[in-house]
């Protein structure tokens, strides 16, 4: 998937990656449909950190998700 160009495609599609690759509990919370492109850039850097890794401690994840929290609309 081409993620150079800002479209709510995109973000709908890292949103799911994330939350698949951070096997969140409470997947409700993150609704891609709560994000948009305003904060696209912010959005692509913090998907390719957490896709590069293979795990996060628990402070990691609380950290992501409250980061995750700052782009929703």
């Amino acid at each position: 998937m081409d993620l150079s160009t800002p479209s709510q495609e995109n973000v709908v599609y890292m949103i799911e990656q994330m939350k698949d690759k951070l096997r969140m509990v409470n997947v409700d919370a993150m609704k891609s449909e709560h994000f948009s492109e305003e904060n696209y850039e912010d959005l692509l850097d913090l998907y390719e950190m957490v896709m590069k890794r293979d795990s996060f401690s628990p402070s990691e994840m609380q950290a992501i998700v409250a980061e995750l929290g700052t782009f929703r609309k």
